[in-house]
């Protein structure tokens, strides 16, 4: 085992109770960009959206394995790799297509489907994948999913945010209209917050570790960017539908999995460090990304190869 495994990050009952807080607000803020006829959109084009969730739900976790047995990291940092890989998109990921000529309304569709279907997925999904890895004997607790009380928690932090948004803007569109840019980028804000508060107290731990995933989830992102781009793309779809699936495959619940990781894996160094890394990078790389195909509209050579 090696030094980073034995690491924890410090984390009381209080900081606790005000992470679950943020994170519900911020998936509320999420909903308002969301309505039920959204899920219809599955039926009436059901080729894109199945593309964009096998990319996301199956693809995404084969290249997170297949990259962790090339790379062989500490194995905390597999495990948050992983947990990574299995959380849903992240809040701005719509934003961002939008701001790339990406197909929007798929985007948009994609995140509901994929928020909503978290409480099955990210456990179930986490759990099966470690299934695959060497576990170290000194570790083999800390994969041991209680199914039932993360999907309680799922529902609390995810589920019933989104059924508040989604419904305020079924009622009361013209409020949700007025507070939904204000409330988005407050939602970045508070993403953010949510690592800041997470990691405040234990800088020494961060100073020392952070190298040791720094470069390792700026690689994974980048790659699934392009995994995303690349797989729909070569099963016929527009080069916006490819945008659009490129970021929601990229661009994960980094906030989520923090979450989850303090409160079901101990607060695990490797893992508290990659998905607050990844939670802070996939801003950044998202705005990279999306600035370079703003400037590109569809029709004219992608960055990722030729149309």
């Amino acid at each position: 085992m090696q030094e980073i495994d034995k690491v924890i990050i410090n984390f009381d009952e209080g900081q606790m109770v005000l992470l679950n807080i943020c994170l519900g607000f911020l998936m509320f803020g999420v909903a308002l960009d969301l309505s039920f006829k959204d899920f219809r959109k599955i039926f009436k084009k059901p080729k894109p959206v199945f593309l964009g969730l096998t990319s996301q739900l199956v693809l995404l976790p084969i290249f997170t394995l297949l990259f962790i047995f090339i790379v062989q990291p500490p194995f905390s940092i597999q495990l948050g790799m992983l947990l990574i890989a299995a959380c849903p998109g992240g809040n701005i990921s719509n934003y961002m297509v939008h701001r790339s000529h990406g197909n929007t309304a798929l985007s948009i569709t994609l995140t509901s489907v994929v928020t909503l279907a978290a409480v099955l997925i990210t456990p179930v999904s986490f759990y099966l994948w470690t299934q695959l890895l060497e576990v170290p004997s000194d570790l083999a607790r800390i994969i041991k999913v209680d199914f039932l009380s993360m999907m309680k928690i799922i529902v609390q932090l995810i589920v019933v945010p989104l059924a508040l948004g989604m419904v305020l803007r079924r009622c009361l569109p013209e409020v949700t209209a007025r507070i939904i840019n204000p409330v988005k980028w407050f939602s970045v804000l508070l993403l953010l917050g949510i690592i800041f508060f997470a990691l405040k107290g234990n800088t020494e731990i961060i100073r020392s570790h952070l190298h040791h995933v720094f470069y390792l989830v700026l690689a994974h992102n980048g790659l699934a960017y392009v995994i995303g781009y690349y797989f729909a793309r070569r099963t016929g779809l527009s080069v916006s539908d490819a945008r659009a699936i490129a970021i929601e495959t990229g661009i994960q619940n980094g906030g989520l999995a923090l979450i989850l990781v303090f409160n079901y894996f101990q607060g695990l160094g490797g893992m508290a460090l990659v998905a607050a890394w990844w939670g802070v990078w996939d801003i950044i790389s998202g705005f990279a990304l999306s600035s370079y195909w703003v400037r590109r509209p569809v029709g004219s050579r992608p960055v990722f190869g030729a149309e």
